[in-house]
């Protein structure tokens, strides 16, 4: 495992990761609530406020606009990634090398594995080609553990979060993006099941700001490394205020009712939701 402290994804230790990888996973939809967020530029912009330790985009949105931004953001690139267009088992392309990742600037790689599907082996061996060959550039690993296929009905219960932990680990990811198993008992289980693979969790689907720094306060203090968040952030008018707020509960272990204090989130967000 890479040692975050060595790694430009993460400021002592911690992480956060504003996720632009939208327009290709979940398509247009996820633009509607705020239209300016379908211009990444908007978003490039956000990703350089403090609390932003990278971002992760697609292939085509680096090579588009990272150049603009390389000495503000650093670059989280995915290299697979499958439209919600494709109705089959659970499945994510391969659409960029590590080779080529590396051209761009970036600093680490990003893959989805959806373990439990029936094309979990060829993404098993896919991610090995990534893993290897992103050693060999020095660059940190972030998986997208995400159980999911015909014979998974729940993907959010706790032992299968820590099963999604787990293979991070196994696989050799520096990093495991899963989603919030429920409880802090249950993040805290998960975490300690990646070992020496820190944890971050998803941000999910937009809720109210303090919902969302709330359960962020439970995951990091049962031990995750931070959050992958794109929803949360984008699709609010003023995504200052919320990364403000998670600034303060990640990087400054507050508690969210502190958070909402010194930042007037909840206040500026009556308005926005």
């Amino acid at each position: 495992m890479l040692p975050l402290t060595d790694s430009p994804i993460a400021r002592d230790g911690k992480i956060l990761i504003l996720a632009y990888d939208h327009g290709l996973e979940h398509g247009p939809v996820d633009f509607e609530p705020v239209p300016e967020t379908m211009d990444p530029e908007r978003v490039f912009e956000t990703a350089t406020h403090d609390a932003v330790t990278t971002v992760a985009v697609q292939k085509g949105i680096a090579e588009a606009y990272y150049p603009s931004y390389e000495d503000d953001v650093n670059l989280l690139l995915k290299v697979n990634g499958t439209s919600n267009l494709w109705m089959g088992e659970h499945d994510s392309a391969v659409n960029c090398s590590v080779e080529y990742a590396a051209e761009l600037g970036a600093d680490a790689v990003g893959f989805t594995l959806y373990g439990g599907s029936n094309h979990e082996v060829e993404m098993a061996e896919e991610f090995r080609e990534v893993q290897e060959a992103a050693r060999e550039h020095d660059m940190a690993v972030v998986m997208w553990s995400y159980p999911r296929g015909q014979g998974l009905k729940n993907d959010t219960k706790p032992d299968v979060i820590s099963y999604a932990t787990r293979l991070g680990l196994e696989l050799g990811a520096d990093v495991t993006k899963v989603k919030y198993p429920g409880s802090a008992e249950a993040m805290e289980h998960a975490c300690k099941m990646a070992g020496k693979s820190k944890v971050v969790m998803s941000g999910g689907s937009k809720t109210d700001d303090r919902a969302f720094l709330e359960t962020v306060a439970e995951a990091t203090g049962a031990g995750a490394a931070g959050l992958a968040v794109g929803r949360n952030v984008f699709q609010r008018e003023e995504p200052e205020g919320i990364l403000d707020g998670l600034e303060r509960v990640i990087f400054g272990g507050e508690t969210a009712e502190e958070a909402l204090e010194a930042t007037g989130t909840e206040t500026a967000a009556a308005t926005d939701d």
